[in-house]
């Protein structure tokens, strides 16, 4: 871990590190805070993007992390269907009080509470995949496979 980096992209490295995993988080200097934008500033495809989007079930108001791939659009219906319960979108504070971290900064990990999370299916066919860090313009590399353990997601279609 490098104590240059920001406090919320500390977070991200130390529970990679608790993890076990060498993963390292780099700060940027252009902002990855959309996919587009975070498969410029990396180089990579934008499907390799696994972007962080939190919504909240509609009845019991629980968050729930779906982790989709860059390219993709998240299907909310199928989404309520795989939970037997609808989503919405929540506000930016809600996102905050449920994982710690701001929106367009979202990781996988690291959250202030356990969240139910969904992993797109379409990740799990890339060798390596990009997630956020905890800022705008933190993200760090790993396989689709340790995204998984890390989060013990559940791989759905999301599309």
């Amino acid at each position: 871990m490098t104590d240059s980096l920001s406090n919320s992209a500390q977070r991200v490295q130390k529970a990679l590190s608790a993890h076990g995993l060498d993963y390292c988080v780099v700060e940027m200097t252009a902002t990855t805070r959309t996919a587009k934008d975070a498969a410029t500033a990396i180089g990579c495809s934008v499907n390799q993007i696994a972007k962080s989007l939190v919504f909240r079930t509609q009845h019991s108001a629980r968050p729930i992390l779906v982790i989709a791939s860059g390219v993709n659009r998240v299907n909310e219906q199928q989404i309520g269907k795989i939970l037997t319960e609808p989503i919405e979108k929540p506000d930016a504070d809600y996102v905050l009080q449920s994982t710690g971290f701001a929106i367009g900064g979202v990781p996988p990990l690291g959250h202030s509470t356990a969240i139910e999370t969904l992993i797109d299916a379409d990740l799990m066919k890339l060798e390596v995949i990009w997630a956020a860090a905890g800022t705008p313009n933190a993200v760090f590399r790993l396989s689709p496979q340790d995204l998984q353990k890390l989060t013990n997601g559940r791989v759905v279609q999301i599309t």
